[in-house]
């Protein structure tokens, strides 16, 4: 025996009852049958021995059954016969010492190599030796009392290793490194081999597929993995099917076996017990296989060792798949995430710009190489198609793929198919028709139309080089694009026509070009507001009449737009169609008013604030008359740069049918100006909100240089503007109109329109 650490004065608590003197003399006494009697059927061993020789004068069936069993007819033999080897010497040895000494020795958690060769096996007792005294007190034999330990201590380290692993699940270690350390800790813990495997069920539960199986053969391994479940597939594939333990003792005669039998007998396996492993629900989660080297059916143990570690693998698999879900959950949020980070810099960028082709563009590099390594965008112009914009990663495939033109009308072209049906079309080989395929590397394309109300007008054609290949999800993130950057061109397409209509409707309300004025340097601005989609309502004319003098005006119609265009277009046609036959500016002014007053409610009700004015070349300069009707005040600029509000009473016009109105006469020298401008000027704000103001444009006027012609006082005013607000958006229309006398051989105009 190998001996743990020797202990005196303690003993098993089945040996502290008994004293020394309790036994009698001659082997045989009360004491020896009263012991046979209570070990006898006792799983404890015990066994009497007499003499120096260690003589088995009685023992029970467990004294026996732990030397190797069949021995019970050998009493009266000596120990050293029933105990050969190193075992049996050691342990003679600690009997002799006994036996000479007369004193007891207790063992604990002894272990002791019982049987020789093949039937060798390790076992761990605890047991007490005790000296058999006579009635004189001297020694006549040993007692030996004991307890095999072998279950308690193979019990001890299955705890701890399940401990073991169900701390690794806690701690989210790798599946197959859970399943394989379990198969490990059950094939070191059997007491006879057994082989561990463990397969996986798909998430149909139709098949099963490798999980571990440290100890079985690759080829073996190999052979089962993917086995189908359903009755009669082996152990395990019957097992699943069943959801029920399926016990096979001999492989070679069963019929559940019938497929894999000789792939069995190459793996050297002759008996396979299987547990369905099942989740919480019920579930199919994978088997729990032990298969053994000889033919061998399951005792108790085996079968609860099974489900304990069915149930373990269960719990590691449960929460491998909820570890996994938990990932993918995580996974597909990020996937949304980006996706809608893409789209949203994407969407950001495509209506960053109010340009068509801009938008397109940018949809194509936004798609390269996010969605594919190759974009095109395709048109329909003229009943033709144009391509408009590629994306490529090198500026040669770039200029490669845009020199394709797709054939609008051919059928075997994807985007002529896609532009008819409306719909998208995906395919992994190059597109169908001529093309530059091969010299791209095309692999596979995508065509997605863009489309309107229901009505395709372009197409964004994705295409795919080497491995790349397009999944669900690209197609629908490329559907999405293309939906945001069809509507972004739309807008695009729209706010382009609009603000051409509204540029040629605005050119119509003011003059193209300025007329040349005798004795005058006239020079005009108009900046809109905004984005200039919508037609102001700040207006000015310059015309002659047909007695050598000239008609101006500045104005501001309340409102824009349409109705405001209306207006503007009633105030100069009507001053056209009267000045030349009215006696003077009062009248024409009046004329005005009588006329907005007439026009129907469909055109308009809003106010008019003017000022209107006549001018005469003469020797001295210009000789001006104006009336002014609730308009801004204009201002003289005098050869000294002092600039003198222009004083003229008068209300608004379109209010009332008798406006008062003043004439007021003033003269302009050489050099000297005269200022009209619109509220847009004086009530642009800078970023706090702040006003221009009238005292801003006074010393705007000033400063400008000495002498200034009309464009030089245009410019000094709107510089000091832009300089005020920033060149931030204005919020009204802005107009200005200068007059400035040359004397009556010079005569100049000139005019600017933003």
């Amino acid at each position: 025996m190998t001996r743990g650490n020797t202990t005196h004065g303690k003993r098993q608590a089945a040996v502290s009852v008994l004293a020394p003197g309790d036994f009698g003399a001659g082997g045989g006494g009360r004491a020896d049958g009263d012991l046979r009697a209570l070990f006898g059927q006792s799983s404890a061993v015990f066994a009497s021995l007499a003499g120096p020789a260690h003589m088995v004068e009685t023992a029970n069936d467990a004294f026996f059954a732990a030397l190797g069993g069949g021995e019970r007819g050998r009493v009266g033999v000596p120990l050293g016969q029933l105990m050969p080897g190193p075992t049996g010497q050691r342990f003679i040895a600690l009997l002799d010492r006994v036996y000479r000494s007369g004193k007891p020795h207790t063992e604990r958690d002894d272990r002791v190599l019982l049987g020789q060769g093949h039937t060798a096996r390790e076992a761990h007792f605890d047991y007490s030796c005790e000296p058999r005294l006579d009635a004189g007190g001297n020694v006549m034999g040993v007692l030996v009392i004991g307890v095999e330990t072998t279950q308690v201590k193979h019990a001890q380290r299955l705890t701890a290793e399940h401990r073991a692993l169900l701390e690794q699940i806690a701690r989210q270690a790798p599946l197959p490194e859970v399943l394989e350390g379990m198969a490990r800790v059950i094939e070191d813990l059997a007491p006879e081999e057994v082989l561990v495997s463990v397969l996986l069920a798909d998430a149909d539960g139709r098949h099963l597929r490798h999980g571990t199986a440290p100890s079985l053969p690759d080829f073996y391994n190999q052979a089962i993995d993917g086995i189908a479940t359903g009755e009669g597939v082996g152990s395990c594939g019957t097992a699943a099917h069943r959801r029920q333990r399926v016990i096979v003792g001999d492989i070679a005669t069963d019929p559940f076996w019938d497929d894999f039998r000789d792939l069995a007998d190459r793996a050297g396996v002759a008996a396979c017990w299987s547990t369905p492993i099942l989740a919480r629900d019920g579930s199919l989660l994978g088997t729990f296989a032990m298969y053994h080297r000889v033919p061998r059916v399951p005792q108790e143990a085996d079968l609860a060792l099974a489900g304990v570690f069915a149930d373990t693998a269960a719990l590691a698999i449960e929460r491998h798949q909820a570890e996994q879900a938990r990932q993918r959950a995580e996974a597909r949020e990020e996937a949304a995430r980006d996706d809608l980070a893409f789209l949203l810099e994407t969407s950001t960028a495509l209506t960053s710009d109010l340009d068509a082709g801009q938008t397109l563009q940018r949809l194509a590099a936004s798609c390269v190489p996010k969605l594919a390594p190759l974009c095109a965008v395709d048109i329909i112009e003229g009943g033709r198609v144009r391509r408009v914009a590629t994306a490529a990663p090198t500026p040669a495939q770039r200029e490669l793929l845009a020199s394709h033109i797709p054939v609008y009308d051919a059928a075997d072209d994807a985007v002529a198919r896609v532009l008819a049906s409306g719909t998208s079309e995906v395919a992994r080989r190059t597109p169908t028709g001529p093309g530059p395929w091969h010299d791209l590397g095309v692999t596979g394309y995508l065509c997605v139309p863009l489309t309107v109300r229901g009505t395709a007008f372009g197409t964004v054609t994705l295409l795919s080089t080497g491995e790349h290949i397009f999944d669900g999800h690209t197609v629908a993130l490329a559907e999405e694009l293309a939906r945001r950057a069809a509507s972004a061109a739309h807008n695009a397409r729209q706010y382009t026509h609009r603000a051409t209509l509204a540029r040629d409707l605005q050119a119509g309300l003011l003059l193209p070009d300025l007329p040349t004025v005798p004795g005058a340097d006239v020079a005009t601005y108009y900046h809109p507001a905004g984005e200039g989609l919508d037609i102001g309502g700040d207006f000015y004319d310059v015309f002659p009449l047909d007695d050598g003098r000239w008609a101006f005006m500045l104005g501001d119609v309340c409102g824009r737009g349409a109705i405001a265009a209306t207006t503007t277009a009633l105030v100069r046609h009507t001053a056209r169609a009267v000045a030349s036959f009215l006696p003077g500016p009062q009248d024409v002014v009046k004329a005005i008013n009588r006329a907005l007053s007439n026009r129907p409610d469909s055109h308009g009700t809003g106010f008019v604030t003017l000022v209107y004015g006549q001018l005469t070349p003469t020797p001295e300069g210009l000789d001006i008359a104006l009336v002014r009707a609730g308009h801004t005040l204009p201002l003289h600029l005098d050869t000294e740069h002092n600039a003198h509000p222009v004083e003229a009473r008068g209300s608004l016009l379109g209010i009332s049918p008798d406006p008062d109105v003043t004439l007021r006469r003033l003269r302009l020298l050489p050099h000297e100006s005269l200022l009209l401008y619109t509220d847009g000027i004086t009530e642009a704000r800078d970023a706090k909100g702040e006003q221009f103001g009238e005292q801003r444009l006074a010393d705007a006027l000033t400063s400008a240089m000495h002498r200034p012609g009309a464009q030089d006082v245009i410019d000094a005013l709107t510089q000091a503007v832009r300089s005020f607000t920033g060149g931030h958006d204005i919020d009204d229309d802005q107009a200005v109109l200068v007059l400035t006398a040359t004397g009556p051989r010079h005569a100049s105009s000139r005019g600017r329109t933003i």
